[in-house]
């Protein structure tokens, strides 16, 4: 067998058994992916301390042990203050359900006296199909979080896990990175490198990038909404923040519910206004500003991939392929960029380089 066609050959098997893994394995993978993560972010701060002649164990224990009571710190500063609201919220949710559902029924009731019988009632199946799918989709997105991260991200699991695993990964990471290197091997040693530098800038760019959109909007739904004399606005404003992670389904959950809220609340067609107003300016920022600048630079990726592969991811991997859908895109696309430019390199793509006449001689 040809160098080039093992080595395809021994990448596509690694691959494999990577994505088979995940399917086994996924019901605890996300203590481990949280842990990564968070590690990836603090390792340059405790780099920096290590600079300053502390050992790598220390630095590790400080950095992290800072970084979770800081965590702790903003939770104790914004349970008190959601927890009014999230209660509140909960409570609305029964009657906007019973409002959508009367609202739909007086819909249906209004299309019959201006059409066929026939034609409303193949309307209301295929909007009930559709509605059922989505719920569907979102129900069993929920319910994985339920019965798989929840039911592994519990007490036991962040209190003393995650901070464990993230302590051991802060410590050991040059280390662990050498043992890959050393493995790796020799001939693309130098590619396989520029190739792994432009996959941690762009994780980097992502990481903090939605980071800085998460917090963008936060703030900003959560003004606005307050300013519009919305209740539990600072509940739906950190809601969307924090779901903003996913793309398109964070702030289209977040309008659904702030429609509703307004509509409750008020009983106009002038605050739903105002709230679509809010909304309209905000997803106007964010398409066009905030995302193509902070993250979508960083990643180079199309909407449309985005989208998709938050859909793949969530119908594969459940809550962590969501999760995990776009940092995994952006590093498919460096790979599949790196492949496509030797693709146009090689002669499969050019042809075989035509060997030059000789030129004749007068």
């Amino acid at each position: 067998m040809k160098a080039p066609v093992y080595r395809a050959t021994l990448w596509l098997g690694l691959a494999a058994l990577a994505i088979l893994a995940l399917f086994l394995l996924e019901g605890i993978l996300m203590p481990f992916a949280v842990s990564f993560v968070l590690a990836y972010l603090l390792v340059p701060f405790v780099d920096r301390l290590e600079t300053w002649r502390i050992r790598r164990a220390i630095s590790s224990l400080v950095v992290l042990t800072l970084f979770l009571f800081a965590l702790g710190l903003v939770l104790l500063l914004i349970v008190p203050l959601l927890e009014a609201q999230i209660l509140a919220l909960i409570g609305v949710l029964p009657r906007l359900l019973s409002v959508i559902q009367n609202e739909f029924g007086k819909a249906i009731h209004l299309l019959q006296q201006h059409f066929p019988k026939g034609d409303v009632e193949k309307m209301r199946d295929l909007v009930g199909a559709k509605l059922a799918g989505v719920i569907g989709w979102v129900g069993g997105l929920f319910q994985s979080m339920i019965t798989s991260s929840f039911a592994i991200l519990n007490i036991v699991f962040l209190v003393v896990v995650t901070p464990v695993v993230t302590y051991f990964l802060l410590r050991d990471w040059h280390v662990m990175l050498a043992q890959i290197d050393a493995h790796l091997p020799r001939q693309p040693l130098d590619t396989i490198h520029a190739e792994a530098r432009i996959v941690a800038e762009t994780l980097a760019g992502f990481l903090h990038g939605q980071a800085f959109v998460c917090l963008i909007l936060a703030a900003y739904y959560t003004g606005a909404l307050s300013l519009a004399g919305l209740d539990s606005a600072l509940a739906v404003g950190i809601l969307i923040g924090v779901l903003a992670i996913i793309p398109v389904v964070g702030v289209a959950i977040g309008f659904a519910l702030s429609i509703g809220l307004a509509a409750l609340q008020y009983g106009t067609w002038t605050s739903v206004f105002v709230v679509c107003g809010i909304f309209l300016f905000g997803q106007m920022v964010e398409a066009n500003i905030l995302t193509p600048k902070l993250v979508g630079d960083r990643i180079h990726l199309h909407p449309v991939w985005v989208i998709f592969a938050v859909l793949a991811g969530g119908r594969l991997f459940g809550l962590l392929g969501v999760l995990l859908a776009v940092p995994a895109a952006a590093v498919i696309g460096v790979l599949v960029r790196f492949a496509l430019d030797r693709y146009r390199q090689s002669e499969f793509y050019a042809g075989p380089a035509r060997e030059r006449l000789p030129e004749k001689s007068e």
